[in-house]
């Protein structure tokens, strides 16, 4: 295991700027995932780390050696990828104790660590059998396998479940957690994927235009998003916002429009305000500390475990509630619905990063 510290890096492919002057330090032990849209920078940070890519500024320390320099190969990292990139010539004992031979690991050590790997991943009775004749979910723990076998300072993982059908995701997520816990290698995982990230990381990073947005627990970035991307990239269906007016009565402040007057603890010093409310935190009923508002419903999507609606609350202005799958609702019709005080979060629209008022 090792400490992982990326101070200040930098990588342009010409013209373009893939990171932005990127800094983040990741405990040894740590399963950190890197989320965010599709050209982020994710996997640039990923290969970087690695060695595949050179930085064009800033260092990467692995504890205390300064690798940025380093051949990957003399880094100690294993990489999983989407494509498995497993050999389709060799069996899979082979392709588990390769990374072995190439280093010159005796035979005997060879054969105890493709054993003890083996018996982790439950692929034992796959271990005489040729990649095509394995699923895909075979061949992916057989990726794993190999990736882990020669016990690697850092483990990094690119996408690698994004090949795989959405129940055999689902397994394979809980698997490489509970793999993690056993072996306890420091991970990096780059997903677009929130689920993923909210399931499996100990700590996620939020990039956005080569940038780091926001690195700390699913709960803190689930509770307190640094930032309107941040709080729009996280959660299903995204967070609403809603630009409210902000007024003041005998030297008291509230956010008001639609219908609502949301009370502020201070004076935000701002003409206007952007209040976000997750779907989960909109009801039905009233609750201890809701706001009611009325609303018209735009369209019901019955997904039998819950029900998405999407509601009208202005000539221009929808936004998303979710509800129990057993209550029944009609398109068109005009239902009061209630805003939950504790669970919403406020936005400098200028600078759109999180107030707290």
């Amino acid at each position: 295991m090792a400490k992982v510290v990326v101070e200040g890096v930098k990588k342009y492919f010409g013209n373009v700027k893939a990171l932005d002057g990127i800094d983040i330090s990741i405990e040894e032990g740590l399963f950190v995932v890197l989320l965010g849209p599709s050209g982020c920078g994710k996997t640039t940070l990923m290969r970087c780390i690695s060695g595949l890519e050179k930085v064009t500024d800033g260092k990467i320390f692995f504890d205390d050696e300064d690798v940025s320099n380093v051949p990957p190969k003399d880094r100690n990292v294993a990489m999983v990828f989407q494509s498995y990139a497993v050999w389709p010539h060799m069996k899979v004992r082979e392709n588990i104790a390769y990374p072995l031979k190439l280093k010159r690991v005796p035979k005997e050590e060879i054969e105890e660590r493709v054993k003890w790997v083996s018996d982790l991943l439950h692929i034992t009775e796959l271990l005489d059998r040729f990649p095509s004749q394995l699923s895909g979910g075979q061949r992916q723990r057989v990726a794993v396998a190999r990736a882990i076998v020669h016990r690697p300072k850092v483990l990094l993982m690119d996408e690698p479940l994004s090949n795989l059908d959405a129940l055999l995701r689902v397994k394979m997520r809980s698997e490489l957690k509970k793999l993690h816990e056993q072996v306890r290698v420091t991970t990096l995982y780059v997903t677009h994927d929130q689920t993923e990230a909210m399931t499996m990381g100990d700590k996620i990073a939020i990039m956005n235009a080569g940038k780091i947005i926001q690195f700390g627990t699913p709960e803190e970035i689930y509770k307190k998003p640094k930032t309107i991307f941040v709080a729009g990239f996280v959660g299903s269906p995204q967070m609403n916002f809603l630009t409210m007016k902000v007024v003041s009565y005998d030297n008291e402040f509230f956010a008001e429009n639609f219908g609502l007057k949301i009370p502020l603890k201070a004076d935000p010093k701002m003409g206007s305000i952007i209040m976000g409310i997750r779907p989960e935190h909109i009801y039905l009923e009233k609750s201890s500390n809701s706001l009611p508002i009325m609303s018209t419903v735009y369209f019901a999507e019955k997904l039998m475990s819950e029900t998405v609606l999407h509601l009208s609350i202005a000539a221009d202005k929808n936004i998303v509630a979710k509800i129990p799958y057993d209550l029944s609702v009609q398109e068109g019709q005009k239902i009061q619905i209630h805003i939950d005080l504790n669970w919403i979060h406020l936005f400098n629209p200028s600078t759109e990063e999180r107030i707290e008022l």
